[in-house]
Parts: structure tokens; C-alpha cells; sequence
């Protein structure tokens, strides 16, 4: 089910849904050119499997990918570029240099004028208000697709991954994400964000594009 709202005008509001029409391949949503879109979603939820979808992405990639003008922005890519340096450091401190990275590469395509697709977990308002001051900067705006999943199917999702996060880790995420996508679903607006859409696992399986225009 998608489930979308907006909370500024027209002329710059969350891009609206489209449903497949004849000789059309599918549902898409759109967004005004350079805008940044931010997949969020628990652990698990199937955030990049959105994305290798949608943008033909292996799962192996070092570095930013180019669709255009957009730039296709997964932490993926941040940890696989880290992971020959770091690989004898313990996951907690390759963490957080891995996020950094992550933040910093949004932050810089951003910046540089690009649209941007990039997963986050969408539960750190401080980088989410940092992301929207920036896009703001360059005329655009910050959009949010949230992928509402189960805790036990984002769970079930993290071990088919191969790459599990601690109990208490998700035990936060989970915290933090109830009230986010309880605000989301309720129509209220979340700043700092232009729009937000929420899919459940069975519309993100059908979406067939993020288009900018």
C-alpha cells in the first residue's frame, strides 16, 4: 500500500504517486529535478534491495552510482570501500567511520547540485535536518520513503542478508522508528521533510522507478 502526503505547497510538494496506465511499466514516483530522496526503513526492511532493483546495482560498488544527473547512494558502497582497510577492526569502530563516509558522500552530491536516491535509517533527525539545510542551499528539497515492515520481517530480511545487527541495536532502531512511522501514517508532517511516502513491503516490491523531472 503506498500511503503518501505532503506539507508544503504545490509547486514544491512530495512528488505524487502514479499508477501503471496502459503500455506504462508500472507504478513510479516522481520528484522535482535535484531534489535528495531518502530510503529509510528498520534494518532488514529492504532498503538496498530497493535500490539494486530500481538501479541495477550488484551490491559490490566502492563508490557513488551515476544514473543520469542523480547520484544512487548506498552505505554499501561506503562499507566495500572501507572494508580492505579496516577489515582486522572490530564492527563497532568500523561502524561509525563506514556512517561518517555514508554521510559525508550524500553530503557531497548533494552539495555538487545532483539529485540524489540514498538509503539511510532515517531515525538521526540531527543528519536528516543537516541533509534538508544543504538541499535547501542548492533548491531543492529533502523527500522521505519510508519501507514499513514487520520488526520480525525486517529481522527475518538482516539473517537473509547474511549481516545481522545486535539485539539491542535493533531493539533501538525499533525505538526510534515506531514513533516515525506512527507520525508518518497519521498524515503528520515530519520536518524536516517536504513529503513522505510510505510503502509496505508489497507496494515497494511493485515500484518500478524514482524518477526526477
Amino acid at each position: 500500500m503506498f500511503v503518501g502526503h505532503n506539507t508544503l505547497p504545490a509547486r514544491a510538494q512530495e512528488a505524487t504517486i502514479r499508477e501503471p496506465h496502459e503500455a506504462d511499466p508500472g507504478p513510479a514516483l516522481r520528484y522535482p529535478a535535484g531534489s535528495l530522496v531518502l530510503v529509510a526503513g528498520l534494518p532488514g526492511a529492504g532498503k538496498s534491495t530497493l535500490l539494486n532493483r530500481l538501479y541495477g546495482l550488484n551490491g559490490d560498488e566502492t563508490e557513488p552510482v551515476r544514473a543520469g544527473d542523480v547520484r544512487v547512494i548506498d552505505s554499501r558502497q561506503s562499507r566495500n570501500w572501507w572494508a580492505r582497510f579496516l577489515r582486522p577492526v572490530p564492527v563497532r569502530l568500523r561502524t561509525p567511520i563506514v556512517q561518517a563516509t555514508h554521510v559525508w558522500r550524500i553530503g557531497r552530491a548533494i552539495v555538487a547540485g545532483h539529485g540524489v536516491v540514498a538509503h539511510t535509517r532515517g531515525t538521526w533527525p540531527h543528519i536528516l535536518h543537516l541533509f534538508a539545510w544543504l538541499a535547501r542551499r542548492r533548491g531543492g528539497r529533502l523527500h522521505l520513503i519510508l519501507i514499513d515492515v514487520a520488526p520480525e520481517t525486517a529481522r527475518a530480511g538482516q539473517f537473509a542478508r547474511g549481516r545481522v545487527t545486535t539485539s539491542t541495536t535493533f531493539a533501538r532502531h525499533c525505538r526510534r522508528w515506531r514513533p516515525l512511522i506512527a507520525r508518518a501514517r497519521s498524515g503528520g508532517p515530519l520536518p524536516p521533510a517536504a513529503g513522505v511516502t510510505v510503502l509496505d513491503r508489497d507496494a515497494a516490491d511493485k515500484l518500478q522507478a524514482i524518477r526526477f523531472t
